[in-house]
């Protein structure tokens, strides 16, 4: 039988178990999968541990490699698996739960270790397993239940081949450099607060104006495309979301409120009943429609501590969220427009996306709202726009939202992670649940579609790519700081803050250092700030009335009048160039 990846990472985490357990007797084990690039295994330690013991570890794990000659497997009764973890609550419910698909169970047998397993592994370990490493130790609930025991995670990753593992290790290492929660505390972009909680990012003004930027820019495309805001607030009743759908599929993701009323009120965890109350205000004629209403807001969604991941998992985000209504032979247009909006803005951005098709699961008809029917319309209708934008596609059974299906603009982080950041959603089945609908050509209530849009999704998410992206070094037109002036002494200074104003007074973002640091110091701070471009004022440009620009890519620097400065930055900033 091949080997697969999952088989050689699943593998490892067996090996990771036994040594664990040899020099730890007494932990107890409770998952070890394969993920992608590696493993983990999750343990309850009778002492803390941490990075410092991985080493040690390790050396365990080689020393056990030489005597795994292979897994060998043996079929058990419940009982008699039960029998083998008398004080591993972790396994005994994973048994209770197996044994009642199955009458028998299995368990892999390699060197002295056993596990409880349904299998995949190596069939030569001593040899297949020798390249390996420990990456890190991280804490995890039990089944990613915040109110289970806290465990400890060990992640590690193993590759065929000791050049691959090399190389892996080698992007690990530029990852941790461009990972943005590193660089948004040395930019001073965002951070998070013990005592504001955490998954709620709060934003400096550097990180405000980046924010903003990309905001401005969505805004800019949809207001061309005939888009309108509007604004909704935080809160709602739970019966909006009764009607939707969405209390039943996510309540045990909201945050509540009881009013002194006894009124049970919600943290909206999206917009889109908020619009389509909008839309539901009066009757529309279909000489009216297509209606598309856009609106950037936060949304609140609880999830759970141990899946919070810098910006990228949060409690809080904001939602560059629009909803087109029109009619069924609107869709294809309207589509097209979004997707057109989603492709300018990803260009002035700079990284690639590709495409995912996602649909629903039809083994699981219950997770989504409607009919059969009408799904297979829908997702038939997204298809035909995605083929005949003659794109490379995947298709993600079960990844389509509960009431209809999406086209989703996919990309990744550092290390490779896939996030989806812009989504274009076909719905058919909430204008059917609030009855929406406009006056047709024969003066009759025709029922209209819903087209879900957003072009950054999360736009912390979309910065937490972005950041990593770019490694801090973003292009002018989104830099926080576009310029960096600084006098070489202090007889320049006073030039310094007259060239300062009048960059600002141009609409160009600037800060100004006039310090008494050396020149040298100032440059390499500006340079660790990554300024696109830095202004050295000195005696000759204050005589001649002219800056010196040097830029962070080490071009060679030029000397330049303000005014063709100042031209030459704001056509940069106009063109978006990345």
């Amino acid at each position: 039988m091949p080997q697969t990846k999952d088989d050689l990472h699943h593998s490892a985490a067996h090996l990771l178990a036994a040594a664990v357990l040899d020099l730890w007797p007494d932990t107890r084990r409770a998952i070890g999968p394969p993920i992608k690039n590696g493993f983990y295994y999750d343990f309850e330690f009778s002492q803390p541990i941490s990075d410092a013991d991985l080493p040690k570890i390790e050396k365990k794990m080689r020393e056990l490699l030489s005597t795994w000659k292979g897994f060998v497997k043996k079929t058990v009764t419940k009982e008699e698996a039960l029998a083998l973890f008398p004080d591993n609550p972790y396994k005994r419910e994973l048994i209770e739960e197996f044994s009642k698909d199955s009458a028998e169970l299995t368990i892999y047998q390699s060197g002295e270790y056993s596990d409880l397993c349904r299998g995949g592994h190596v069939e030569d370990p001593e040899h297949t397993l020798t390249h390996f490493k420990l990456l890190s130790v991280a804490g995890a609930y039990w089944r990613g239940n915040e109110k289970n025991t806290m465990l400890t995670r060990i992640y590690g990753t193993v590759f065929p081949s000791a050049e691959e593992l090399n190389a892996h290790l080698l992007q690990l290492e530029s990852a941790k450099e461009r990972d943005h929660r590193k660089l948004g505390k040395e930019l001073d972009l965002f951070f998070f607060s013990p005592l504001v909680g955490g998954g709620l990012p709060l934003f400096t003004p550097k990180g405000t104006i980046l924010r903003n930027t990309l905001d401005d820019f969505v805004w800019e495309l949809r207001k061309k495309s005939g888009y309108e805001r509007v604004d909704i607030p935080h809160l709602t009743r739970k019966e909006l979301y009764e009607k939707s759908g969405h209390w039943d599929k996510f309540k045990d993701q909201l945050f509540t409120i009881t009013t002194r009323e006894k009124h049970v009120l919600a943290l909206k965890p999206m917009n889109c009943p908020h619009h389509i109350q909008i839309y539901a205000r009066k009757q529309w004629s279909y000489r009216e429609l297509p209606v598309r209403y856009a609106s950037t807001t936060k949304v609140y969604r609880d999830e759970q501590s141990g899946e919070l991941s810098g910006l990228a998992r949060v409690r809080a985000f904001t939602q560059d969220d629009a909803h087109v209504f029109c009619r069924s032979n609107d869709i294809k247009n309207e589509i097209e427009n979004v997707w057109d909006i989603v492709e300018s803005f990803n260009k002035a951005s700079g990284f690639p996306l590709s495409i995912r098709l996602s649909l629903h699961d039809p083994k699981s008809p219950e997770e989504y709202l409607g009919s059969r029917e009408t799904w297979n319309d829908a997702e038939g209708k997204l298809r035909e726009i995605v083929k005949e934008h003659k794109v490379q596609a995947t298709e993600g059974l079960g990844e389509a939202s509960f009431y209809g299906p999406k086209i989703d603009f996919m990309s990744t982080d550092s290390l490779g992670r896939e996030w989806q950041v812009a989504t274009i959603q076909l719905d058919m089945n909430l204008p059917e649940r609030f009855d929406l609908s406009c006056v047709n050509e024969e003066g009759k209530p025709e029922r209209i579609v819903m087209i879900h849009a957003a072009i950054m999704g999360s736009i912390e998410r979309y910065l937490a790519v972005l950041i990593e992206h770019f490694g801090g070094a973003f292009p002018l037109w989104l830099s926080p700081v576009q310029v960096k002036v600084l006098s070489v002494g202090a007889l320049q200074s006073t030039y310094a803050k007259e060239v300062h104003k009048k960059l600002k007074d141009a609409g160009i973002r600037s800060e100004i250092d006039v310090t008494d640091e050396t020149l040298g110091k100032k440059i390499r701070n500006a340079k660790l700030e990554k300024v696109p471009y830095f202004l050295v004022l000195g005696e000759r440009e204050e005589k001649n009335g002219t800056v010196t620009v040097e830029s962070r890519s080490g071009k060679k620097s030029e000397s330049f009048s303000l005014r063709a400065l100042i031209e030459s930055l704001g056509k940069e900033v106009e063109e978006k160039r990345v």
